[in-house]
């Protein structure tokens, strides 16, 4: 049953993407800016438009939460234990500035936890996919294959560098200092800058190994890459080290955290101060 979900989630989110690739390739299109400095075009809200109608044929009764549609009461999501999370174009600076790296998430939350999500990056034509016992993939024009985060004693026996994401244009405040406990505690390191949920991604494809969040994020941009980094073997956690939680406070802000593709790996001896 979860499996048959999960697929009509990806169908859908590839729908969208693929209105997004139209708005995308026309060079005339509106753009504006939110209350909170974040950029809206019309590609946004087609995508939240057309994802809306398509959740709602699958369960009328599930609520669903978009960015696009946040005006929804802190008492009326209290009552909520299972709703989809939505970021219809995740990485709308990057849409904007046409570098590929934006994304359609649609993730499936059950009692503050992602029990699966999708990740869709329309340019790329890539998908990926993970839940609680489905594991995790990645879907393109190759076909499907499974995907698992590597671990740090494979990293550390091959003498490879620990591969760290950063965001393509927030600065990570502290991250220097960071970066240099790992490469006194670790080793060796290299840096991989990328927009949108892709960089959550590439730690659940084992391409890199830590992705630190030392800036504002808000739900909608982690659920869906937090689910399929989990199937794969991966975590999120706060600077407490605790799981990330959703719809759990009055803000739909995400603390600091830090996405990990080894969770048995003992990160708070190297993260902490």
């Amino acid at each position: 049953m979860r499996r048959k979900l999960i697929n009509s989630i990806s169908k859908l989110a590839i729908d969208a993407g693929n209105e997004i690739l139209k708005i995308y390739k026309n060079t005339d299109f509106e753009i504006r800016t939110k209350s909170d400095g974040s950029l809206l075009t019309e590609a946004d809200q087609v995508a939240h438009q057309m994802i809306i109608e398509g959740l709602s044929k699958l369960d009328v009764n599930l609520p669903v939460l978009s960015e696009e549609s946040t005006s929804i009461s802190i008492e009326e999501r209290a009552l909520w234990k299972r709703y989809w999370l939505v970021d219809p174009l995740d990485g709308t600076a990057e849409f904007v500035e046409r570098n590929g790296e934006f994304t359609v998430n649609i993730a499936l939350i059950e009692n503050h936890a992602p029990l699966l999500g999708v990740v869709h990056a329309p340019v790329q034509g890539l998908t990926y996919l993970g839940g609680k016992n489905l594991g995790a993939t990645r879907r393109d024009d190759a076909g499907e294959r499974v995907i698992k985060c590597r671990t740090m004693d494979s990293v550390i026996a091959k003498q490879e560098p620990i591969v760290i994401m950063e965001s393509r244009r927030h600065a990570e405040g502290g991250a220097n200092s960071l970066l240099t406990k790992i490469q006194n505690k670790i080793g060796a390191y290299e840096t991989r800058n990328m927009g949108s949920s892709l960089k959550i991604c590439y730690i659940a494809e084992g391409k890199a190994d830590l992705y630190p969040r030392l800036g504002p994020t808000s739900e909608w941009d982690t659920a869906a890459a937090h689910a399929i980094l989990e199937a794969a073997g991966g975590s999120m956690i706060d600077p407490y080290f605790k799981p990330l939680s959703y719809n759990s406070k009055k803000d739909l802000l995400n603390p600091f955290f830090f996405a990990i593709g080894d969770a048995n790996y003992d990160w708070p001896s190297v993260i902490k101060d």
